[in-house]
C-alpha cells in the first residue's frame, strides 16, 4: 500500500495546488490513501465548511490538524460532526472531536492518529503516553498506523520517532512548513520525516510574503501577514508499506511543483 501524507495546506494557495495538482500526484504516485493536514487552510488560521469539502474534493482521504484548529468556531465544530477530520489526541478530555480513526481503503484498514507536541507549542497533555493509549486500544489487527505529529521541535519529533519505532508504520512530522531532509525507516520498520512541508507558495517565508516577514524581523513590529509568494508547491512524504505486517518498505519525499497557471 502506498500512502501520501501531505504537510499544512496553506490557505487558498494551498488549496488550489491541491485541487489542480493533487489528482495527478496521486495517479503517477500510485497512490492507495491520502492524508493531509489542514489547520491552516482558511486564511492561514483554522478551517470552514467551505475550505474543509474543498480540500476533501481534490483527494485527500483524511485531514489531520494541530493548534491552529481552534482558531475558528466553525471549524471546531466540524471536530463533531466528521469523521474524515482529526484533531490531536493528546488535547484534555471533553474537547470536541477524536485524536484518532480507522479508515477504510479498498479492504486494507489504515489508523490514523494526529499528534502534537509540547515543546514551544500549547501545554496539553503527553503525546508520548497520548500514542500508548491510542495503540492499546487499537486493534491489533490494524497493522498500518499512520501518525501526524504537528510539533516545533526535531528533537521531540525524533524521540516519538524512535519511541514509536516498530509500533506504528510512519510517522510525519508537519507544523513548520519547511520539509526535512532526514526521510528514513527506522530498524523496526517505521518510515520518518521530521516535517514533510506544506501545500502552498514556496518562494515564500513558510507561506507569508517574503517582505512582511523581513518588516517584522527588520522593526521588531507587528506586521498583518498575508499569504504571499510563487511557485505552488505539494510537499509530503510517500510510504510503501507491507499490507500484512504493517513494516514500511520505502519512503521517500515529495515535492511537486503545480504550474503557476493552475492556480489562477
Amino acid at each position: 500500500m502506498r500512502i501520501l501524507v501531505i504537510g499544512d495546506v496553506l490557505s487558498k494557495t494551498g488549496r488550489l495546488a491541491l485541487k489542480n495538482g493533487l489528482p495527478g500526484l496521486k495517479k503517477k504516485l500510485g497512490v492507495d490513501f491520502c492524508t493531509a493536514n489542514v489547520e491552516n487552510g482558511a486564511g492561514m488560521f483554522g478551517v470552514t465548511r467551505k475550505v474543509v469539502e474543498e480540500i476533501k474534493a481534490s483527494g485527500v482521504d483524511v485531514m489531520t490538524s494541530g493548534n491552529h484548529i481552534w482558531d475558528k468556531r466553525e471549524g471546531i465544530s466540524l471536530l463533531d460532526e466528521r469523521t474524515d477530520m482529526l484533531r490531536p489526541a493528546n488535547y484534555p478530555p471533553g474537547v470536541p472531536g477524536r485524536g484518532w480513526r480507522v479508515y477504510d481503503a479498498g479492504e486494507v484498514k489504515v489508523c490514523v492518529i494526529n499528534l502534537q507536541g509540547r515543546t514551544y507549542m500549547p501545554d496539553i497533555d503527553c503525546p508520548f503516553r497520548a500514542a500508548e493509549r491510542v495503540l492499546s486500544e487499537l486493534d491489533p489487527g490494524v497493522r498500518i498506523r499512520i501518525v501526524d505529529f504537528h510539533a516545533e521541535a526535531t528533537s521531540e519529533k525524533l524521540a516519538l520517532g524512535f519511541y514509536l519505532d516498530g509500533r506504528v508504520s510512519a510517522i510525519a512530522g508537519s507544523h513548520t512548513h519547511v520539509p526535512t531532509a532526514d526521510e528514513r525507516i527506522f530498524p523496526g520498520g517505521t518510515a520518518y520525516q521530521s516535517d514533510v512541508g506544506m501545500a502552498g507558495p514556496f518562494n515564500s517565508v513558510i507561506g507569508v510574503k517574503p517582505e512582511q516577514v523581513i518588516e517584522r524581523f527588520l522593526k521588531g513590529v507587528n506586521v498583518r501577514f498575508h499569504v504571499g509568494g510563487d511557485t505552488p508547491v505539494i510537499q509530503g512524504m510517500l510510504v510503501d508499506i507491507d499490507e500484512s505486517t504493517g513494516k514500511a518498505r520505502n519512503v521517500e519525499r515529495i515535492h511537486e511543483p503545480v504550474a503557476e497557471g493552475d492556480i489562477n
